[in-house]
């Protein structure tokens, strides 16, 4: 599973000929950053992070990376903790939240190794990557190729940072319904 194919970019550029594959295979490249950026991942990825749960205890932990398709192993990184079987946490895969079915406590530190990313690639999302690669293909390649007419919006109202004006407005509301919360890396 890919978040954009060569296909799809070309087929929103309305390019057939294969003679700027590589230079495009690049652009798609770029583009998943960005967009994860906003949505977190897209692809499934496996994460490993330590969390520093008090050694005394905590009721849940919360992973970083969202959305989470599932919870591989939880590890105590002191010799004397215990292991949790993963069949007896909760995982709330939209905030990332982790704890005991039991409610009992959680404690640490903690080696947790769990997937991000999605099932399967929303629509919404695929388009958003093929209009991000269309607005910077455009803007690089300005004169080359033909100039569609009306209809071609790539406005972009304010810089975003770390990106400047690379991301058009458009594709910021394309990805809205999936974006993360302020602060969710």
């Amino acid at each position: 599973m890919a978040l954009l194919t060569l296909d799809e970019a070309k087929a929103q550029l309305n390019v057939t000929s294969d003679v700027n594959d590589l230079e495009l295979e690049a652009y798609i490249e770029a583009v998943g950053p960005v967009i994860e950026r906003f949505v977190g991942p897209v692809e499934p990825q496996q994460i490993v992070e330590t969390h520093d749960v008090p050694r005394d205890g905590g009721r849940v932990l919360v992973l970083r990376r969202l959305p989470v398709l599932s919870l591989t192993s939880v590890v105590p990184l002191l010799t004397n903790g215990t292991t949790y079987d993963v069949s007896t946490l909760v995982l709330d895969s939209d905030t990332g939240v982790v704890q005991r079915a039991n409610g009992g406590w959680l404690r640490g530190p903690l080696r947790v190794t769990y997937q991000a990313g999605r099932a399967s690639i929303p629509a919404t999302i695929n388009l958003a990557a093929r209009m991000l690669v269309q607005h910077l293909w455009r803007t690089q390649n300005a004169g080359r190729g033909p100039v569609l007419a009306g209809g071609d919006d790539f406005s972009v109202s304010e810089p975003i940072p770390g990106f400047g004006y690379a991301v058009p407005n458009r594709v910021l509301q394309l990805l809205e319904p999936y974006r993360l919360p302020p602060g969710v890396a």
